[in-house]
């Protein structure tokens, strides 16, 4: 229990970081209907499972299409 609570100061920030971004990813997902590769569907999956910060900054990177 000591470890875990000796940690947390630097999990924290991370676990925050990456709950905000997969939120964003989600909603920008949900709110746009283009996409540069695949549709709404395979991006939600990917962004889902791959929730450890590469599902989003692949949505962004790839799939994300300009206006």
């Amino acid at each position: 229990m000591n470890k875990i609570i000796e940690y947390l100061p630097f999990i924290l920030p991370l676990i925050i970081a990456e709950l905000g971004l997969l939120i964003y990813t989600i909603h920008h997902i949900l709110t746009h209907q283009n996409y540069k590769h695949g549709n709404r569907t395979v991006w939600l999956i990917i962004v889902i499972v791959g929730m450890q910060f590469i599902g989003p900054i692949l949505y962004f990177l790839i799939g994300r299409e300009d206006n």
